[in-house]
């Protein structure tokens, strides 16, 4: 009887192990492997960008900091990016507790289930072969692991992103407006975690929707029309609600100048970024945040400082931190061009700064989309369609890094992954049919291969990094191409290892994020990429050293406004984030009065006056580690008619990690009966 039952038990379990395919062991280890990459030693990287750090933990505080996504626990200025991420990262700290991990992992998470959706879009078009490919070369694409370990809202943005692109493929397949309503919903949503970023996978969906939809050129424009408006409905609700809400009733919206999301989603994280803005390579030659003075002795259209004060725009205690200053913070894997993307141009992608992020596989994905259009040419062709969508996203999103004249961070190439990781996997599948049947594919087979191991090559000198691995990549490329060329029939296996040959150095590449904390604000893969908070070990009151740049507030600071009488809204205000995040995150009511950078307009000195006048504020800083481009006139104010507090009695002499700290050059003032003279 016992072995019956035991034989009744065994048949279901070896019945699920027959249907489980080898491809599914194969994509389960590649998102195990994914999400090894994502999370192992994640809890070093602490509250990493601690600006969107300080901002959940304001807005668990309220309703109405919640909607708003407000930036401190006053409600005073809103963060820099709309809602969908941080709302989720919230959503996240409210069931598990707020902590540095319940921040990180719903990157982390969407970054894994990136890698799985992009599978599930090329597997059914391409084969089983090409999705594992694809899906390998994405899990390890360095830029999107580097995100996936971080709180910006990058990596949930690439998800929403390829989940719209898949949904717009079963649109071009099927004709069904239902799916391609869907995948507006999807951009839509995209929008509302990166605003105009989301829009630059519609060309390539618009395009295949027109070309290869079943159906009349007027119903499929009929269509995309219908779908446009309900992607457009879909990204401006959020927007619409918060400007139609009077701006008394709600905070201002930070990084911009008009108190408007829509300003800020066309302008600061819209059109700028292409057409230039302070901090990019082509208008101004200003570093971001804009250390010192202009000529003259002010701040570019700031108030002059009033007399005997300190100026507002100096810099720090040790020079601004080693992500601004343009040179390699040292050591190997540094960059030359910091955290910004250097000059434009067509070899920007392969540049010090971007290059290791993600252009490792650049020729093989541009040769291999290649590849893929001369086999699928037909219009109604499945892979003509993919290669329209997922080719045109990566096309797309190469041209405008190449030649935005704003600002771009190394991390921003993580959007550029899908796309590219698609034509990889899609492409080697393309050129291996195309080598087996003619000398041309032949050709171009060897040359998409030969020049990606000379690109690798010239990015693994130019980081400085697994020197090593030359000779193989070398000899394994070299090998690859011979066998290709003598033996024919063996195309398929000699494409598929060199490809897997070159996604090694990437992948390890990626695995640096490891080995020290990314930084919060600047996240990148290598070595000394932007290094992240190097004081992790210690801890604030409330978890891992916070600070945007990793630093803490002094402990003589805190201790200062744990025995001072200070506002009831407000125990401080200062005048950047940059000196407000580490605060708010030990438990400080800390409001940043020029938002960001310390600019906005956020609080005017008659405003600032009324909150003294009610008692609800009283101390301000002013200066620290990244002042802004100019001071507000709160700001100002505060310089001519408060009072300075002694630096002894709030600054402890010891600097941040490095000599660098975020109140280096902060002057503290007591406002306290001094609210008629700043009103007037």
């Amino acid at each position: 009887m016992n072995g019956a039952v035991a034989a009744a038990l065994a048949r279901p379990q070896r019945a699920v192990l027959g249907r489980i395919a080898p491809r599914h062991l194969a994509l389960g280890a590649i998102l195990a492997g994914s999400a090894v990459l994502n999370v192992n030693r994640l809890a070093q990287n602490g509250y990493a960008n601690t600006y969107y750090s300080a901002a959940v933990k304001s807005m668990l505080g309220s309703l109405h900091n919640f909607f708003f996504v407000a930036y401190d626990p006053g409600g005073l200025v809103s963060v820099d990016k709309p809602p969908l991420a941080l709302w989720a990262q919230a959503i996240s700290a409210k069931v598990f507790g707020f902590g540095p991990m319940s921040l990180l992992l719903p990157s982390a998470i969407a970054g894994v289930l990136a890698v799985a959706a992009l599978y599930r879009i090329v597997a059914p078009r391409f084969g089983t072969v090409a999705g594992l490919l694809s899906a390998a070369a994405l899990a390890g694409f360095p830029s999107l692991v580097a995100v996936a370990r971080d709180n910006n809202p990058d990596a949930i943005l690439v998800l929403l992103m390829v989940l719209a692109c898949g949904a717009a493929l079963r649109a071009v397949e099927t004709g069904r407006l239902r799916s391609l309503v869907w995948c507006a919903v999807l951009v839509g949503l995209a929008f509302n975690t990166k605003m105009l970023a989301a829009y630059l996978v519609v060309p390539g969906i618009a395009v295949a929707y027109v070309v290869c939809a079943p159906g009349s050129v007027r119903r499929r424009l009929v269509h995309l029309t219908a779908a446009g408006l309900v992607m457009v409905v879909v990204s401006g609700v959020w927007i619409t609600a918060v400007d139609l809400t009077p701006a008394s009733a709600r905070p201002w919206v930070g990084s911009t100048r008009d108190n408007s999301e829509l300003g800020l989603a066309l302008n600061y994280n819209g059109l700028g970024r292409v057409a230039g803005q302070q901090g990019g390579p082509g208008r101004t030659g200003r570093p971001y945040g804009g250390f010192g003075p202009l000529a003259g002795g002010r701040a570019a259209g700031g108030p002059l400082p009033p007399p005997g004060a300190a100026p507002p725009q100096q810099p720090p205690a040790g020079g601004p931190p080693p992500g601004l200053r343009g040179g390699p913070p040292g050591g190997p894997g540094g960059s030359r061009n910091g955290a910004f993307g250097g000059p434009t141009g067509p070899l920007r992608l392969f540049s010090d700064s971007l290059g290791g992020q993600g252009a490792w596989l650049i020729p093989f994905a541009l040769l291999g989309a290649g590849g893929i259009a001369l086999t699928a040419r037909r219009r109604r062709d499945p892979r003509f369609a993919a290669l329209i969508v997922l080719g045109g996203w990566f096309l797309t999103e190469a041209v405008i890094l190449s030649v935005s004249g704003g600002i771009v961070h190394p991390y921003y190439v993580s959007a550029m992954g899908p796309g590219l990781a698609a034509m990889v996997g899609a492409g080697a599948v393309a050129l291996a049919g195309l080598a087996r049947r003619s000398g041309r594919g032949i050709a171009l087979t060897a040359v998409a291969i030969g020049a990606t191991v000379a690109v690798e090559i010239v990015l693994i000198g130019q980081q400085r990094y697994m020197s090593w691995f030359v000779p193989v990549l070398v000899a394994g490329g070299a090998a690859a191409i011979a066998l290709i060329v003598v033996r024919r029939h063996l195309a398929r296996a000699a494409v598929i290892g060199a490809v897997g040959l070159l996604l090694v150095t990437p992948v390890a590449f990626a695995s640096t994020t490891w080995s020290s904390p990314v930084s919060g604000i600047f996240p990148a893969a290598g070595k000394s990429q932007q290094p992240g908070p190097p004081g992790l070990g210690g801890r604030t009151r409330s978890g891992p050293a916070g600070g945007p740049f990793g630093q803490r507030a002094p402990a003589g600071l805190e201790r200062f406004l744990r025995t001072h009488p200070s506002g009831s809204r407000f125990q401080l205000l200062t005048q950047s984030s940059m000196s407000a995040s580490s605060l708010i995150l030990d438990g400080f009511k800390v409001g940043s009065m020029g938002g960001f950078n310390g600019d906005d307009p956020a609080l005017s000195a008659k405003g600032l006056a009324r909150l003294v006048a009610r008692g609800e504020a009283r101390y301000v800083e002013v200066g620290g580690a990244f002042p802004g481009r100019r001071a507000n006139s709160a700001t100002a104010a505060v310089q001519r008619y408060c009072t300075r507090v002694p630096s002894a009695d709030w600054q402890s002499s010891r600097s941040g990690p490095g000599g660098f700290s975020p109140f280096g050059q902060s002057t503290l003032y007591d406002c306290a009966g001094h609210a008629a003279q700043l009103a007037a």
